[in-house]
């Protein structure tokens, strides 16, 4: 294996793969990833038996082969390289690295106990890069962290035809978002779990191209696969065990007072009072008169108190809510208005964006908040 390669597209390939590396590998091989040299492409492959992540590019090759290096070396050292081609070189049981004057010498891993990777999924639908990123984003900051309630550590995907509904949830927090995309078939309908670091991960890092391929394989497949694949880049990912908790019942219907508040004032406000108590303490919240109070401590401990104005409908209401969760939500609506919906104060609030105090309410994005108690 000899080929020269641009440091731009190595690097660019071995950070996409990288993050399919296994940090608690179970086999030695699981700490590389394969460099493969033929018809004038170099094929870059990670894995950590859960998601793997595939990369390809031009490249001058001088001699094909295949080999398995260090993943977290090549990551350093393509990243470490000036802007100029690079050589990879081949010599026995080593990998020679060279750009310029420096020099690197990779020993290399055994190729016989590497596992043969899945194959991406036949092509589902695409959709805009950009506009899945944010919506990934939007729902992955309400899954959970606990790895022993594995379904809850998901974003569940639910595919109608050209409508995609994605949720998460923690339990005390539920983000629910809609996006349009092109399905191949149009009356293709699916559901999938997927890990929400795993898509959060893949959605981000491919919004450098317009678009983004989705593949999701059969629900009667054994192997439950679901991929994404932009510009060169593929990453499969096996789906999530266990039912998603049903969530569209949560969802209020009937609303008994709405306030309509700016974020980044509503925004300053809970990080400042918030200052004085642990983040999860309830931060507590009175809507009364078109005014917002904030409070957060009590007794002996330190205390803060502020005072916002709002545009309150309906009747006036006290509740509690962490304040981390609630900062999460105003930040994922991403509008400078935030309408908050009540239907008394121990059941949960919905948070849904307008980009002006006269527009029109944005319906694909609502973020559900459960109360929280606190000492009156």
């Amino acid at each position: 294996m000899k080929f020269t390669v641009e440091q731009s597209a190595l690097t660019d390939g071995v950070n996409w793969v990288s993050r399919s590396l296994s940090t608690r590998p179970i086999k030695t091989e699981l700490l590389g990833i394969v460099i493969e040299a033929k018809n004038n492409e170099i094929y870059l492959s990670a894995s950590d038996l859960e998601t793997a992540g595939k990369a390809h590019f031009p490249a001058e090759i001088k001699e094909d082969g295949k080999s398995l290096v260090s993943g977290r070396l090549l990551v350093e050292i393509s990243r470490s390289l000036p802007n100029k081609p690079i050589t990879f070189t081949l010599e026995g049981t080593r990998v020679l690295v060279t750009s310029g004057s420096a020099k690197f010498t990779l020993p290399t891993l055994s190729m016989s106990d590497y596992p043969t990777l899945p194959e991406l999924p036949e092509r589902t639908g695409v959709i805009a890069s950009d506009i899945f990123a944010t919506a990934v984003s939007q729902v992955a900051i309400a899954a959970g962290r606990d790895d022993s309630l594995p379904t809850l550590t998901g974003v569940h995907i639910e595919i109608n035809q050209e409508i995609v509904t994605l949720a998460a949830t923690d339990r005390y927090r539920l983000a629910v978002r809609e996006i349009v995309w092109e399905p191949v078939s149009p009356n293709f309908s699916t559901t999938a779990l997927l890990r929400a670091r795993t898509i959060a991960d893949a959605a981000k890092s491919l919004t450098g191209a317009k678009t983004l391929s989705l593949s999701f394989a059969p629900m009667a497949g054994n192997d439950r696969l679901a991929g994404f694949a932009s510009d060169g880049k593929t990453m499969t990912s096996r789906m999530l065990d266990g039912t998603f908790p049903p969530y569209r019942h949560l969802l209020p219907q009937e609303v008994t007072t709405t306030a309509l508040i700016e974020v980044a004032t509503f925004l300053d406000s809970v990080r400042r009072v918030a200052l004085v108590t642990d983040k999860t303490v309830p931060l507590r919240l009175d809507f009364n008169n078109n005014s917002l109070s904030l409070e957060a401590g009590a007794g002996e401990e330190a205390q803060a108190t502020e005072a916002i104005e709002i545009l309150l409908t309906g009747e006036p209401i006290s509740i509690a809510f962490n304040p981390t969760f609630l900062a999460d939500g105003l930040m994922a609506v991403g509008t400078k208005f935030v309408q908050i919906s009540f239907t008394g104060p121990n059941k949960p609030a919905i948070l849904m964006g307008k980009r002006d105090k006269d527009g029109a309410l944005i319906e694909n994005y609502r973020y559900l908040l459960m109360p929280m108690r606190y000492a009156s």
